[in-house]
């Protein structure tokens, strides 16, 4: 990812929670203020998710696209889940990963960078100011609902 915006919070649950938090794109309208809808359109033989397609409507950008899935992540929920834009209508692009690591002590390190670009013309610092203000808003909330 080129010129991405990169973040991290402490979490107060094990990462398998916060990866059963992230893999459940059903639930994300529920803690992703943002998506109004998110669907899985295929699955890999493992039952993660490859495709899904998310409804945004963060107010004068609003986009109906689909994110290709990477899972490498081990069975006690740490490593990497990553993504990349595979079709929208205003998004040009849109890859990220989640990185989560233990913290020793029972919590979870996640770690969140983004890439964003829009077919409308913008300034890089107001992307890189918009790409700060959703990993924030992600983070905080995700921390949310894994802990609650």
């Amino acid at each position: 990812m080129a010129e991405r915006t990169q973040s991290s919070i402490d979490v107060s649950a094990a990462p398998e929670t916060v990866l059963d938090v992230i893999a459940d794109f059903e639930r994300y309208p529920d803690w992703a203020g943002q998506v109004k809808s998110a669907k899985v359109l295929v699955e890999d033989t493992d039952g993660w998710a490859d495709e899904v397609e998310f409804v945004l409507d963060a107010g004068v950008i609003k986009d109906t696209y689909t994110l290709g899935y990477t899972w490498e992540v081990d069975e006690d929920g740490t490593g990497t889940v990553s993504w990349t834009l595979v079709k929208a209508t205003l998004l040009k692009a849109l890859d990220g990963a989640y990185t989560l690591t233990s913290d020793g002590s029972g919590g979870t390190r996640v770690g969140y960078e983004l890439a964003v670009d829009v077919s409308l013309p913008m300034l890089g610092v107001l992307k890189r100011k918009a790409e700060k203000v959703i990993i924030d808003t992600a983070l905080k909330e995700l921390k949310k609902r894994a802990e609650a």
